[in-house]
């Protein structure tokens, strides 16, 4: 490294519908960034014809350099900066895969949901792990093709290293972050992370169960009062790790310190401004195609964390059972789904 380049050499590890469009700037932008990613029809359609971003007013479309996960172990040259933006669920293994072609003095930025910076620094070490929040809606459908529902001045991102000695060279990581969004260097990136945990536990599950878009979720006030019981229960798990409530994705730092209140905003918030109307929730996408989505590594560890304290979660706790009958077959992500949670959430409240 020099100090006019400080990360030469950028890769992205889950180049998806997120991974992809960001990994897409930083490459127009004129870093020299690798795409590696699990899924072989994209890879080989990003060789052959590039990467094409569609956003809300304009598209965009670059060659890139994309590799297969087997060709990781081909890499000659360390990376000086790796961004991961697997599934959370996917963490471990992707960081011990992309540990051996890792600087020493380099860094991996878990771009994830649920609280993956932990388990990035106990593979690569705290020293060379950053922890962030992202805040973007996007969907991939097609090999090579992406479409980004927030453009740059609408994205938004947090960035906090987990060594506090590293914490003066995570601003150059935000300054090539700036290539897709506005970027925020927070002391405290744990508070932050659980801070948008509280609004995945509310909002990507739940409206992934009735397969609907997000905002349509909250168009039924009932539903609403469902998502936001999630929330609180993820807030109080946030408060009892010792989490303090803090402003993300770019709210002003008068909002409310009351728990409730504060999910209530922040929620608010994500709906309004990083929501379309036809907004899926990652989940969502993710049963769509097939795949599971990230219920134990959001409302799963509200419910774990609650439990191990003497506390319970039941909102959150019915969430993971309907998620999990959904991913084994025995049940449809349906609109029928919302008459059980709210009928679930009429006996809470009583």
């Amino acid at each position: 490294m020099t100090k006019q380049t400080p990360f030469p050499r950028i890769a992205f590890i889950g180049t998806g519908a997120q991974g992809a469009s960001i990994a897409a700037d930083f490459t127009l932008a004129g870093l020299d960034v690798t795409f590696i990613d699990q899924w072989p029809a994209h890879v080989e359609a990003m060789r052959a014809n590039g990467l094409t971003v569609k956003l809300p007013t304009r598209q965009l479309h670059t060659p890139v350099k994309a590799l297969h996960l087997c060709e990781i172990a081909e890499i000659k040259e360390p990376f000086d900066l790796v961004f991961m933006v697997v599934k959370a669920y996917d963490t471990r293994w992707a960081a011990e895969m992309i540990k051996p072609v890792l600087a020493e003095d380099g860094f991996v930025v878990g771009l994830q949901n649920g609280m993956t910076h932990e388990a990035i620094a106990d593979i690569v070490g705290a020293h060379r792990a950053i922890g962030a929040v992202i805040q973007i809606a996007s969907n991939m459908w097609e090999p090579g093709i992406t479409t980004r529902q927030n453009d740059t001045d609408e994205s938004w991102f947090a960035l906090g290293a987990l060594d506090p000695e590293q914490q003066p060279r995570v601003h150059d990581v935000a300054d090539i972050l700036r290539n897709s969004g506005t970027v925020q260097v927070v002391d405290d990136i744990r508070s932050a992370k659980w801070m948008k945990l509280v609004v995945n536990a509310a909002e990507l599950i739940p409206t992934a169960i009735i397969d609907t878009a997000m905002r349509d979720s909250v168009r039924d006030p009932e539903f609403l009062e469902v998502m936001r019981r999630a929330g609180y229960e993820a807030m109080e798990a946030a408060l009892a790790d010792g989490a303090t409530i803090m402003p993300i994705i770019g709210m002003p730092p008068v909002m409310s310190n009351h728990p409730e209140r504060y999910v209530d905003e922040i929620f608010d918030e994500v709906v309004r401004t990083f929501s379309r109307d036809d907004t899926l929730t990652t989940s969502l996408q993710d049963w769509r195609k097939g795949r599971r989505a990230e219920v134990d590594e959001v409302n799963g560890l509200v419910v774990d964390f609650l439990e191990a304290r003497g506390k319970a979660a039941p909102m959150n706790r019915k969430v993971v059972e309907m998620a999990k009958e959904i991913e084994a077959g025995r049940r449809r992500h349906h609109p029928d789904n919302a008459r059980e949670l709210v009928a679930h959430y009429r006996e809470l409240a009583q």
